[in-house]
């Protein structure tokens, strides 16, 4: 009969709203006295002072037996290592909260790389009055737009030739032709540019660059131009 009363009053706080736990022993001690003695009592004095030592012993037992879960984690207190975890919270078998990690950092795309520019290369050569020889000090700019055709062997280019403005147009247009070609043949035949890569056009006098009128702005027209481009 002590062990009923106690078994009940050993899971529930004096005020009735948290369960007890080992740290309740000495209330449960002395609940479990009073009951064994006065049920011992009902017998006889002799059984009230046996009932009295019986209800404690029990009452003791009982209590210390008895795990409460104060915080509400799902971990008896006697084995709760952490008392006091705030509701909800994950905890381990001893009642400890789960380490939070903080997550990864999400990983950065890597940026586009910037579009390359195109690279081009020019060619200006210039040519003395009625001829279509090219002159010594041409030959490194011609080289410099070999070279360049080879290391890019996907491009291609026109040749374009011009004159000044002195003689007629069916001259110059002739003439013009011939310096252009003059430059090609120096590309493929010097510098082994493939034939199918390079064409050659004569403007003739239609496109000056300069004035016709001096003897400077004369020079400057008669010239080959050329371009390369790479484009990314």
């Amino acid at each position: 009969m002590v062990s009923s009363v106690l078994s009940g009053c050993v899971t529930t706080s004096s005020t009735g709203d948290a369960p007890l736990n080992q740290g309740n022993w000495p209330l449960c001690t002395a609940l479990g006295g009073l009951a064994g003695g006065g049920l011992g009592a009902i017998e006889s004095s002799t059984w009230a002072a046996g009932g009295a030592v019986a209800g404690a012993v029990i009452g003791t037992l009982i209590c210390y037996a008895q795990d409460g879960d104060e915080d509400g984690d799902g971990v008896f207190d006697r084995r709760d290592r952490c008392p006091g975890t705030p509701p909800n919270t994950p905890v381990h078998h001893n009642g400890c909260p789960f380490k939070e990690y903080a997550s990864a950092p999400a990983p950065m795309e890597p940026e586009p790389e910037p579009m390359a520019e195109a690279v081009r290369v020019e060619l200006d050569v210039k040519f003395d009055f009625d001829k279509a020889v090219v002159k010594e000090d041409s030959q490194g700019d011609i080289q410099s737009l070999a070279d360049f055709m080879k290391q890019y062997p996907q491009t291609s280019t026109t040749v374009e030739g011009h004159t000044d403005a002195v003689g007629s147009d069916a001259y110059n247009q002739n003439l013009s032709e011939r310096r252009a070609n003059a430059v090609r043949d120096v590309l493929v035949n010097q510098h082994g540019i493939d034939s199918g890569r390079v064409s050659a056009v004569g403007y003739g006098e239609s496109r000056p660059i300069a004035d016709n009128d001096s003897d400077s702005g004369r020079a400057l027209n008669r010239r080959v131009e050329a371009a390369v481009e790479v484009v990314p």
